[in-house]
C-alpha cells in the first residue's frame, strides 16, 4: 500500500512538473488564501498581545475610581482627599492608592515648549503605576504636603525639551511657576491604545492644584488609582469601594452611581476579544479564497481526466483498478493543494515580517497556525479533487482507449 502511494506521489510530481505554469495558476488561490489567513491570525495575535503589553504598563492589579459613568468628561461631582483617606483605612485588599488630578499646559524652558499633560498625585503613584527611576529620584511627602515645584519627566519631554541634555536640576516653565526637575522615568513608550506614556510631567498634586489650577486640593481630585494585594479577590475589593463611595456620596438605593470603578484586566480582556473578534472575521473572509483556490484545483482535475482519458484506459486495460486510477488523481490534487500551502505558508512570513513593524504588533509566527494550514489544505485537495478522480475511476477502458 505505502509502495502504490509513493508511485501516486512520484507520477503527481511528474504531472506537475510538465505543466508548471498551469500548475502556478492552479495552486495560486490556495496561496493567496492560506497567506491571507496565516497574516490576518497572525497579525491579530500579534495585536492582541501587543495591547496586554500596553495596558500592563499603567500597572498591576490596578483600579480606577473616576467620577460619572465612561471615560469622557462628566458633570458628576469630583472625589476629595478624604474620599482617598477613607477608601485606604476602609477597605481592605488595598495596597497602595493616590489620587490623580491632571491639565493640559505648555511646557517651556528656554526657547522649546511643548504642548503636555501635567499630572498631580502623591508619591504612591510611582509604585502603582510600575514607573522606574532612569537618573535622579521621585518626589517625597514632605515635598507633597510642601507644595513643592519639583517635577519628574518622561523621556519625551526630555529629548523634545532639553536636546540631550541632562535636565536634572534645571527649571521647566508651566504657566507662571516654574519647577525644578528631580527625576527622569525610564522609558515605557505607549500604551495599548496608542497615548505616549513618556510624554508626561508629574507633579505634587499639592503643587498642581495651588499653583496651576489655583483650586483647594482637598476637593478637587479628578480620578483615584488603586491598587490591590497580590491574590486579594478584585472584584471584592471593587464591591467595597462602591459600597463605601455610594455611602459618602449619600446616593438612595434606587440612584445610579455617579462613579465608576474599572479593572485594567477587564479592559484589557474586553479590548483583546474585540481584537480576536475582529481578527476571526477577517481571516474568514480571507478562507473564502481557500474555497476558490479549490474548485479551481477541481476545475483542472477535471480538464486533466479529460486529457488523459487514454492513458488511463491504457493504465486500466493492463490491469489497473478503479481504486487505483482514482487514488492517482486524488493524490494529484493533495500534492497541488499542499504545494500551495507550503507555498502561503512562505509568503505569509515574508507578509507578517514586513507588516508586523508597521501595525506596531510583535512577531509570533505560530507553529500551530501553520500546521492546520497544510492539514487545511490537504483537506481541499482531497474534497474538491474527489469529483475529478471519481470520474477517471469510472470510465470504461474500451471507450477510453478510443478517445482520441
Amino acid at each position: 500500500m505505502t509502495s502504490m502511494f509513493w508511485n501516486a506521489f512520484i507520477i503527481a510530481l511528474r504531472e506537475i512538473r510538465r505543466n508548471l505554469t498551469r500548475a502556478f495558476l492552479t495552486v495560486l488561490g490556495v496561496v493567496i488564501g492560506v497567506a491571507a489567513v496565516i497574516t490576518m491570525v497572525t497579525l491579530g495575535s500579534g495585536a492582541t498581545e501587543a495591547l496586554k503589553q500596553g495596558i500592563s504598563k499603567l500597572g498591576n492589579n490596578l483600579l480606577t475610581l473616576r467620577p460619572g459613568q465612561g471615560w469622557g468628561p462628566s458633570a458628576a461631582p469630583l472625589f476629595s482627599a478624604t474620599d482617598v483617606d477613607m477608601i485606604r483605612n476602609q477597605v481592605p485588599g488595598i495596597r497602595h492608592i493616590t489620587p490623580m488630578s491632571n491639565t493640559n499646559v505648555q511646557a517651556i524652558y528656554g526657547e522649546e515648549a511643548r504642548q503636555t499633560d501635567v499630572q498631580g498625585t502623591y508619591p504612591e503613584y510611582f509604585p502603582i503605576g510600575n514607573w522606574k527611576i532612569a537618573s535622579g529620584r521621585f518626589f517625597e511627602m514632605d515635598e507633597l504636603n510642601e507644595g513643592a515645584p519639583v517635577a519628574v519627566i518622561g523621556e519625551t519631554i526630555k529629548k523634545e525639551l532639553f536636546n540631550g541634555r541632562d535636565p536634572l536640576g534645571e527649571k521647566i516653565r508651566l504657566l507662571n511657576t516654574a519647577v525644578t526637575v528631580i527625576g527622569v522615568t525610564e522609558v515605557k513608550g505607549q500604551a495599548g491604545w496608542g497615548d505616549d506614556l513618556d510624554d508626561n510631567i508629574i507633579i505634587p498634586i499639592t503643587t498642581l492644584q495651588s499653583r496651576l489650577n489655583g483650586q483647594m486640593f482637598k476637593q478637587n481630585v479628578n480620578q483615584i488609582m488603586i491598587s490591590t494585594e497580590d491574590g486579594y479577590p478584585t472584584d471584592a475589593v471593587m464591591a467595597d469601594i462602591t459600597s463605601l463611595m455610594r455611602e459618602r456620596r449619600n446616593l438612595a438605593r434606587t440612584v445610579s452611581n455617579n462613579f465608576s470603578v474599572t479593572d485594567t484586566r477587564q479592559i484589557a480582556e474586553v479590548m483583546s476579544s474585540s481584537v480576536k473578534t475582529m481578527t476571526g472575521l477577517l481571516g474568514a473572509v480571507a478562507g473564502v479564497s481557500l474555497l476558490v483556490g479549490g474548485i479551481g484545483i477541481m476545475n483542472i482535475m477535471l480538464v486533466s481526466v479529460t486529457e488523459r482519458t487514454r492513458e488511463i484506459g491504457i493504465r486500466m486495460s493492463i490491469g489497473a483498478r478503479a481504486r487505483e486510477v482514482m487514488l492517482q488523481f486524488l493524490v494529484e490534487a493533495v500534492t497541488l493543494s499542499c504545494v500551495g500551502g507550503l507555498s502561503g505558508i512562505g509568503l505569509a512570513y515574508g507578509l507578517c515580517y514586513v507588516l508586523s513593524p508597521l501595525v506596531g504588533a510583535p512577531f509570533t509566527f505560530d507553529p500551530k497556525i501553520n500546521i492546520i494550514a497544510v492539514i487545511f489544505s490537504a483537506a481541499i485537495g482531497v474534497l474538491f479533487g474527489f469529483m475529478p478522480a471519481r470520474r477517471a475511476a469510472k470510465l470504461d477502458p474500451i471507450e477510453a482507449l478510443r478517445h482520441e
